[in-house]
């Protein structure tokens, strides 16, 4: 079950990284524009890299839930919790790529 413990930690991670540059970019395209696209990009953001880094903190930092989620969540629900970070992970590059092109 290792294996997918680390897919959805880096998946996680991935995330936050892709996450804090688009909501840079958003923040700064809301400063120069003033639109509500650019503030709800950015809210939109900031609360999806919340979900993201709180995640990220359990599979990782939080020492009971870091240990619980290692040994004892069954294997599909890891199985679906790293495809659900994973898709996402896929959805933000792609937002990524139109966002910086």
């Amino acid at each position: 079950m290792s294996i997918w413990v680390d897919v959805a930690r880096v998946a996680a991670a991935l995330n936050v990284v892709v996450l804090v540059v688009l909501s840079a970019v958003w923040a700064r395209n809301y400063l120069t524009f003033r639109s509500k696209h650019a503030i709800g990009l950015l809210v939109f953001g900031v609360f999806l890299l919340a979900e993201n880094a709180l995640a990220l903190y359990m599979y990782i930092i939080d020492p009971t839930l870091s240990g619980w989620f290692a040994t004892d969540v069954p294997v599909i629900a890891w199985r679906l919790m790293m495809l659900l970070h994973v898709f996402e992970t896929f959805g933000l590059a792609f937002l990524a790529w139109i966002t910086l092109d």
